[in-house]
């Protein structure tokens, strides 16, 4: 059941979300306001300034022009100021986390984890801006010298979604920072305080004019107008897999490099021999988090036959000890979803994978629920026909489903068109091995639920996406190679 709201919820944000063009803050040209909302209350806290193409096109030009002095910024300089953000956000985490809960819903420790984890991502790439290496290529005469340079690949256009809207934008603004690039994000109009707040802080940690561009608005106009724009030679785009192809053809057209963080539909693979209380637990934990709202969480359970009864019974024992409420309650520890499309959805799959037959483990009743909380459900033995089964439950809805051999269930686990995230349980090293040869995901936890640190590698595969926005290699996405070969007599 979900708690009451206490006197000291009913809170409101402090300041209108502006636009940042060119070092100011502004609102948009035509002065046109989006109300913003406490997903828990389903109340208006706030407002958020829209950008016009009068705004875009300032952003732009800004982006552009500003580019050709920030990209001859020494790797040292960029480390700084890097490191002086991280510093700033570190300071203003409660606060931030704060506006995070409220605009978004999750729980405020949850928040305050993610802004932790931020400023990491920060730290991470202010390090990574004096790591971008070129390399010595020894030459066949003895009097050629042969190298290559990386070098910034120019203004970037940034998408971003709802559900972390720290840490998904903060991985694109470093790794772009740290490479030498300009940057002008589109964030979540869902969700746009918090971002605003962390571009505050590199705005006051003193990065240049045009340096740092933030926009909301129409999704779609805003994206047409960056991606097709020549002065934009970067995108990258975190969301569904729908609107990434679209995104993605848009750029193609204009041979623009793109990273795609996309959906994905994780299956987590339970042996028999397997520490059960262990996965249980875990898998449970990671499910349910940020009330299942996270592209990575485990979505798909595949549990061997001798221990599902075990393995089912103790994930809903984690399950219902979790406490439903708004997320700024100090008990609270599963927040509402954070749009009220998001909980219509997940309703309609639950709906669907119990009229085709799936058997109720956990089921909240109707008086349990309403407005955008969306209580955990477990549904045990869904068939494939499923909605569930083939749509991601991006909510706290959960499928566990049977094996008996290996193969079928890595079979199951590659299905599907995804491949972003997978998990799997065993206390078998050839086992485990068979899963990591054969799961066909981007990232692969085994005997953990450990993904996503900034040193670790964070993208996908087939329809979730390609390029990774984490370890040594995102910074990559970000830069040219140039080969020189210059014959010194």
């Amino acid at each position: 059941m979900t708690q009451p709201f206490s006197a000291d919820v009913n809170a409101s944000l402090d300041a209108d979300v502006l636009l940042l063009i060119d070092g100011q803050w502004r609102p948009g040209s035509a002065q046109r306001w989006q109300p913003i909302e406490d997903p828990a209350r389903q109340t208006v806290i706030g407002r958020m300034a829209c950008a016009e193409d009068t705004d875009i096109e300032h952003a732009l030009s800004a982006a552009d022009q500003s580019f050709a002095s920030w990209r001859h910024t020494s790797a040292r300089e960029r480390r700084a100021l890097l490191l002086d953000a991280a510093a700033l956000l570190s300071e203003r985490s409660e606060t931030i986390a704060r506006q995070l809960t409220l605009e978004q819903g999750k729980p405020l420790q949850q928040a305050r984890n993610e802004l932790a984890a931020a400023c990491e991502v920060v730290e991470w790439f202010a390090e990574e801006a004096v790591r971008a290496y070129g390399q010595v290529i020894p030459a066949r005469q003895a009097q050629v010298m042969q190298y290559t340079l990386k070098t910034p690949v120019g203004p970037v256009a940034a998408f971003t979604p709802w559900n972390f809207p720290i840490g998904q934008l903060v991985r694109k603004l470093c790794a772009a920072l740290a490479a030498g690039c300009t940057l002008i994000a589109k964030a979540a109009e869902d969700t746009p305080a918090s971002p605003a707040a962390l571009f505050g802080c590199f705005h006051d940690a003193g990065f240049p004019a045009g340096v740092i561009n933030l926009l909301y608005g129409d999704p779609e106009h805003i994206s047409s107008r960056l991606i097709t724009d020549p002065r934009i030679r970067k995108i990258s785009f975190t969301g569904s897999t729908a609107v990434g192809k679209h995104l993605a053809q848009q750029a193609g057209r204009h041979m623009k490099r793109i990273t795609m963080e996309l959906g994905g539909h994780a299956p987590a693979i339970v042996c028999a021999d397997a520490d059960i209380a262990t996965a249980a637990r875990q898998l449970a934990q990671a499910r349910f988090y940020n009330a299942g709202q996270v592209c990575i969480t485990p979505t798909r359970i595949l549990v061997h036959a001798d221990v599902i009864d075990t393995f089912t019974h103790q994930f809903a024992e984690t399950a219902r000890a979790l406490k439903t409420g708004h997320g700024l309650a100090p008990d609270t520890t599963l927040g509402p979803m954070a749009t009220a499309r998001g909980a219509a959805h997940l309703r309609a799959l639950r709906d669907d994978a119990l009229a085709q037959g799936g058997k109720a483990v956990l089921l909240p009743t109707t008086e349990q629920e309403h407005g955008q909380f969306v209580l955990p459900s477990i549904v045990r033995d869904v068939p494939l026909t499923a909605r569930v089964m083939n749509e991601e439950p991006f909510g706290p809805l959960t499928p566990i489903n049977a094996f008996t051999c290996l193969d079928d269930a890595i079979a199951e686990a590659n299905r599907l068109p995804y491949g972003l995230a997978a998990y799997g349980y065993s206390r078998d090293i050839g086992t485990l091995h068979r899963l990591g040869t054969g799961i066909e995901s981007g990232m692969l936890s085994l005997n953990h639920c450990d993904l996503a640190d900034p040193e670790q590698p964070f993208g996908g595969l087939k329809d979730s996406g390609y390029g990774s926005e984490g370890g040594s290699s995102a910074i990559q996405c970000y830069l040219d190679e140039r080969f020189i070969t210059c014959n010194a007599e």
